[in-house]
C-alpha cells in the first residue's frame, strides 16, 4: 500500500492531510495517452484529474464515515491505482460496514448528477457546437459509473468485498468472516486476470496483481485472528474500551526490532530491545491504553477523602 514516504503533501482538510505519490504522474501520463476523441491533449489531462477528484471525494466518504462512528480518521494517500483513506474503525462489524459502505455510496450521489450533466449538454447541442466538452461531461459520468461498479465487485479489498466482510461478520465472527472474504477474493481476481488478458488490458492486470497480495494479507491476518480468538485469557486484565480480557501468548510485535512477545508478562517492555511502551493495543477492538489502565479497569477505586 502506497504511504507518505515519497508523496507530495497537497492540503488538509476536516483535520485528514492529503498526499499525492510520486507514482500518480505515471497514471496522467497513462490516461494522457491512451485518451483519444479530444483536439487537445489538455482535455485529456483535465479528465484524468476529475477522475483522481472523485476517487478523493470517495475517499472523504470513508474517512468522515469512520470519524462519525468514533473511529479514528488518517492521511488519505492518491496513487495510481486510486485512492487509499487511513481509517481504523471501531472493531464492531456495524461500524466497518458504514465505514466501507461510505465510499461507494458518494459514488451513487454523483451519479444522478453526472447524469444530468451529460443529458443536459446534449439537449442544448454541445455534441455538435462543443464536443470536446461534449466527450469531457460524458468521461466524467463513465468514470464515476465504472468506479462504482469496479468498487462494488465482492473482491476482497475492493469495497464490495469489505462490505461483504462486514456483512459475513455479522453471522460468522470477525476472522471466519474475513477468511471467507480473502477465499472469495482469490476466486474473482482470478475472473479479473482472465479479462485483462482477454481484453489485453495491462492497468487491469496490475490492479489483479495489487489485489491478489490483499487477498493474501487478509487471509494471514484472518489465521491470525484466528489464533487470537482461541488463545487461553490472561485473568486479572480487561481493555478500558471493549471490556475484554487480553491473550496469552506473543500476540504484539516491536515496531522497533520486529520481535513478537507478550506486552503482559513485560509490563509493556518488549524484552528483546527493552522498548517501553505507554500503550498497549487491544487485538479485539484495536484501541489504545496504558497497561495500568488495562489493569485497574474495573476494580473498586479508594473512596475520596
Amino acid at each position: 500500500m502506497p504511504t507518505r514516504n515519497g508523496s507530495i503533501r497537497l492540503f488538509r482538510l476536516f483535520g485528514i492531510t492529503v498526499y499525492l505519490h510520486w507514482a500518480w504522474f505515471i497514471a496522467i501520463w497513462y490516461f494522457v495517452s491512451q485518451a483519444k476523441g479530444y483536439s487537445s491533449p489538455m482535455w485529456s489531462v483535465l479528465e484524468g484529474l476529475s477522475l483522481f477528484a472523485i476517487v478523493l471525494v470517495h475517499e472523504f466518504g470513508h474517512q468522515l464515515a469512520c470519524r462519525s462512528v468514533g473511529g479514528q480518521t488518517h492521511d488519505i494517500v492518491l496513487w495510481p491505482l486510486g485512492g487509499v483513506a487511513y481509517v481504523s474503525p471501531p472493531q464492531r462489524p456495524g461500524a466497518q460496514l458504514w465505514s466501507i459502505a461510505a465510499g461507494p455510496l458518494v459514488n451513487v450521489i454523483l451519479f444522478p448528477l453526472l447524469l444530468g450533466a451529460w443529458v443536459v449538454v446534449g439537449d442544448i447541442g454541445w455534441q455538435q457546437s462543443n464536443p470536446d466538452a461534449y466527450q469531457f461531461v460524458y468521461m466524467l459520468f463513465a468514470i464515476n459509473t465504472t468506479l462504482l461498479i469496479f468498487n462494488m465487485m465482492p473482491i476482497y479489498p475492493l469495497d464490495g468485498g469489505q462490505i461483504l466482510r462486514s456483512l459475513l461478520w455479522f453471522i460468522f465472527g470477525r476472522a471466519n468472516s474475513l477468511m471467507a472474504a480473502s477465499i472469495i477474493g482469490f476466486i474473482g481476481v482470478a475472473g479479473l486476470i482472465g479479462l485483462a488478458l482477454w481484453i489485453g488490458d495491462m492497468w487491469l492486470i496490475i490492479i489483479s496483481g495489487f489485489i491478489i497480495l490483499n487477498c493474501w494479507g487478509g487471509l494471514r491476518q484472518a489465521q491470525a485472528l484466528a489464533k487470537v480468538a482461541k488463545a487461553p485469557r490472561r485473568e486479572g486484565f480487561r481493555c478500558p474500551e471493549c471490556q475484554t480480557p487480553p491473550p496469552m501468548g506473543n500476540f504484539w510485535r516491536c515496531s522497533k526490532c520486529r520481535q513478537p512477545f507478550d506486552t503482559f508478562e513485560t509490563h509493556a517492555m518488549c524484552p528483546h530491545c527493552q522498548t517501553q511502551y505507554a500503550a498497549t493495543s487491544c487485538p479485539e477492538c484495536g484501541s489504545l491504553h496504558p497497561i495500568t489502565a488495562w489493569e485497574n479497569f474495573g476494580q473498586p477505586q479508594p473512596p475520596q477523602l
